[in-house]
């Protein structure tokens, strides 16, 4: 029987790449190899698309024949060049005269975009797979692109009725007014992830700078009030009303934020932060906040898989952090971690989301 071709996308232009290609690497060493017919497709920090034979640092160097997912349906595929490095016809004429016959096809049964951050998890790779009819692991346009935007997601959610932190957007050239503002706040990119442009305000006179830092990575600012609780979090699989959910999890910070993906050398531990699965709440609560991340998942329109990341507040409040719709699968990552404590290891995981998306 021919094992499926499961295109493993990785790598982008986004601040997250170098998480990317550490999640490939995973997946690529715990995919089922007599089940799937994994091909590895590398994005570069500069957009550039190529072949590679496994995901791993560096990667970029090896050279391997450039490579795009065609829109065209009849395709269904790659359009993998013809060993000239460019897809230009074979020889820098342009159009289709003489060079594009020489151009590979290669059909793909799914694609898995391990993708984090821009262009990766906000619709836009995910808009490429709709044109293209390729069946693709994770959430679809609509749900990527509302649960990348915080904003949105916090009016969507509240609108079902699920506690979200107060907030006010800051768009391009707007000034704040921050004279009811109450402090301490967060102030973020709206579209970014991994805390990446974060800061946290505990005084006005910090807010220009803090402004200043969230629009390197977009021009659209968030203002959230920063809630009093534990960060819990929780691993969600699945189509429909058929979930999976995985254990519980919580951070707990010594000091700062919570910047993993950030810190030199993550695979040793963070260095603020201690993970705990199981969280140690009692099973009532850890089930309230299961529950809570089913909703949230739900009320989005989520599908395939996403890590729901909220806070417990002292009165037992549940308020939502963010849905992240392609979590890290990386050997430190949370997401893998969370299912392994629920019975699922990552080759499982791998396996199930795969299946869901050719499942359409």
């Amino acid at each position: 029987m021919t094992r499926p071709t499961i295109a493993i996308l990785f790598g982008g232009c986004s601040e997250e790449h170098d998480v990317s290609v550490k999640s490939a690497m995973e997946i690529a060493a715990n995919i089922d190899t007599q089940k799937y017919a994994p091909i590895y497709i590398g994005i570069s920090k500069a957009g550039a698309w190529s072949l590679c034979e496994q995901p791993c640092p560096g990667w970029e160097d090896a050279g391997g024949p450039r490579a795009v997912i065609s829109p065209d349906r009849d395709a269904h595929g790659l359009v993998v060049d013809d060993g000239d490095g460019d897809f230009d016809g074979g020889g820098g004429g342009g159009g289709c005269s003489g060079g594009c016959s020489d151009r590979a096809a290669l059909h793909l049964d799914a694609v898995f975009p391990v993708l984090h951050g821009k262009s990766g998890e906000d619709g836009a790779v995910q808009g490429l797979l709709e044109l293209s009819g390729i069946p693709y692991v994770g959430c679809d346009i609509q749900s990527s692109v509302i649960c990348m935007d915080k904003s949105l997601a916090y009016v969507v959610v509240r609108d079902a009725g699920i506690a979200t932190p107060e907030f006010s957007v800051l768009r391009r050239n707007e000034i704040l007014d921050h004279g009811e503002m109450r402090f301490p706040v967060f102030v973020k990119p709206a579209r970014s992830g991994s805390s990446f442009g974060v800061t946290k305000v505990e005084s006005a006179d910090e807010l220009e700078g803090a402004i200043a830092t969230a629009r390197e990575y977009d021009n659209k600012v968030l203002i959230e009030q920063a809630i009093v609780g534990t960060e819990v979090g929780c691993a969600v699989l699945g189509n429909g009303s058929e979930l999976v959910v995985g254990e519980v999890d919580q951070i707990e910070l010594s000091r700062g934020l919570f910047r993993i993906h950030q810190e030199a050398e993550p695979e040793k531990g963070s260095e603020n932060a201690v993970i705990t699965v199981p969280a140690p709440l009692p099973a009532v609560t850890r089930e309230r906040i299961r529950e809570t991340a089913r909703a949230i998942y739900a009320a989005i329109g989520c599908r395939g898989l996403a890590r729901v990341d909220m806070f417990l507040q002292a009165d037992g409040r549940i308020v939502l952090n963010e849905v992240n719709t392609l979590p890290g699968f990386t050997s430190y990552s949370r997401y893998p971690r969370m299912m392994a404590a629920a019975g699922m290891p990552l080759s499982d995981v791998i396996d199930r989301c795969i299946s869901l998306a050719m499942a359409g």
